[in-house]
């Protein structure tokens, strides 16, 4: 059952653009940035970390929050319908602030790991404003203002390392937590003081049960796919993380059928929102696979004859630069688009544009002005997809339960990223070239390079299929 706050939704709902919605689009952009930075920063610091706390386990330094925050997205989402969007989204922050503390602070591995668990519930920040801004704007502006908000942080992006270089020359790894306590904190309070309450919530109740049982198996199940090729696919440790993951995920799917309100109730999932989960799931990890790609070519040079290399290192900002401003550009014209045609074509068109590029690398692996192009299209695909998937998906959803769906597109995507980015690995290590080295990594021959290529172009053909099915239901 829904109920509406302080009148009726079309009574609260913002209908035009004015000075009040440019500083609610900057207050919640600076909600996406501090996930940006709790997810990508800790990277710069990697040997520092491996140092200081002495192992040489980077992966659970560059997992952690990512899995952190598909243990988290679940029960906050639910959350945010019940209670509230802006204060869900308040508590997110001071929980991400709070575990950047403890970071910061962490004497030992495991409690500089327990505030990673904190700080991956800013993981929650992007679909929380995605669904806050679709009940206080009216459909047309929200959907421009999500593209907006979604993408708008991937500028950040660009300048991130450059201004966190001086800061860790001068702190070392603590300025990186230090920096992301402080942002953490600000976008708290500019979202409570700035912010107004979603004006929809739920009557439901929370399912605590089934958000452990959902977050814990999927946290089981992504973990084995990020650390099993380190450590041993069928190692003894590997295969019991693996079948826990499996049997506490069946054991959810038993709750769900039990249960009168579940955190996500499978069962009220349409065909459309089906759809929209399975492009998304398929084109994220295309993206996120790409990537990849690109951070090991920049730094396999031309000269060691493999058919493919971009250089030492030196076009990495170029091509991470490209990507960044592409982000913004797509997310923000899809988000346009959207609020005129409909958030289905957008997403088509996102797809499209993703598997040109991805094709048109199998030329770029050894054309640096190539390579950045084929970047900055990526990007702009990439950010075309995600503002048009939360769009599409929300926009698909009950009032009362878009906090929901918005969460479930991020753990889809999450999904997607973690298990294609991985396979996607092992491609590469399979076709390793022996006894050769770039810049102190192994490579692999260019036909591995090439499959890898053409198996991420296969996933967005793949995700063409239900997106072209959900451009033409929205036609009709």
């Amino acid at each position: 059952m829904t109920r509406a706050l302080n009148g009726s939704l079309r009574d609260v709902r913002t209908r035009r653009l004015s000075k009040r919605l440019v500083v609610w689009a900057a207050v919640l952009t600076s909600a996406n940035v501090v996930a940006d930075v709790v997810i990508g920063s800790p990277m710069m610091v990697m040997p520092q970390l491996q140092n200081h706390f002495d192992t040489d386990q980077a992966a659970w330094f560059n997992a952690s929050a990512m899995l952190a925050g598909a243990i988290w997205s679940p029960l906050l989402a639910k959350s945010a319908d019940v209670y509230g969007k802006r204060r869900v989204l308040v508590g997110t922050l001071l929980l991400a602030c709070a575990g950047a503390l403890l970071c910061l602070a962490a004497p030992n591995l495991w409690i500089f790991l327990g505030g990673r668990f904190l700080q991956g519930a800013a993981f929650a920040a992007v679909f929380l404003t995605v669904a806050l801004v679709m009940q206080i704007c009216t459909a047309r502006l929200a959907m421009a203002l999500v593209g907006l908000v979604t993408s708008s942080s991937s500028i950040v992006g660009v300048i991130e390392p450059f201004l966190m270089k001086p800061i860790i020359d001068a702190f070392g790894f603590r300025g990186v937590f230090a920096v992301a306590a402080l942002l953490a904190a600000i976008a708290a309070v500019g979202v409570r003081i700035v912010i107004p309450e979603s004006p929809v919530r739920s009557t439901g109740r929370i399912d605590v049960a089934g958000a452990l049982l959902l977050g814990v198996g999927l946290g089981a199940v992504l973990a084995y796919i990020s650390l099993g090729g380190d450590r041993g696919w069928l190692s003894s440790g590997m295969a019991v993380l693996l079948v826990v993951g499996v049997l506490v995920l069946s054991g959810w799917t038993i709750h769900v059928l039990r249960v009168e309100d579940p955190v996500i109730d499978v069962r009220a999932l349409a065909r459309p929102i089906l759809l929209a989960l399975m492009t998304l799931i398929l084109a994220a990890g295309s993206f996120r696979s790409m990537l990849q790609l690109v951070g090991i070519v920049a730094y396999v040079p031309s000269e060691l004859g493999l058919g493919y290399g971009l250089g030492d290192g030196e076009a990495v900002a170029a091509l991470f630069g490209a990507a960044n401003l592409g982000i913004a550009v797509g997310g923000i014209g899809a988000g346009w688009l959207a609020g005129r045609i409909g958030p289905a074509w957008p997403l088509l068109g996102g797809i499209v544009l993703g598997a040109a590029a991805t094709f048109a690398m199998i030329a770029g692996i050894s054309a640096p002005p190539l390579a950045v192009a084929c970047s900055g299209v990526l990007g702009m695909a990439a950010g075309a997809i995600a503002a048009s998937g939360y769009n599409l998906a929300t926009s698909l959803a009950e009032p009362d339960r878009q906090g929901t769906t918005a969460g479930l597109v991020s753990v889809v995507v999450a999904l997607g990223s973690v298990v294609f980015t991985f396979l996607g690995a092992e491609v590469l290590k399979a076709s390793r070239v022996p006894d050769v080295i770039a810049d102190g990594a192994p490579v692999s021959t260019a036909t591995g390079v090439h499959v890898y290529i053409a198996l991420a172009g296969l996933l967005f053909v793949l995700a063409a299929i239900p997106a072209f099915a959900l451009a033409r239901s929205a036609r009709r």
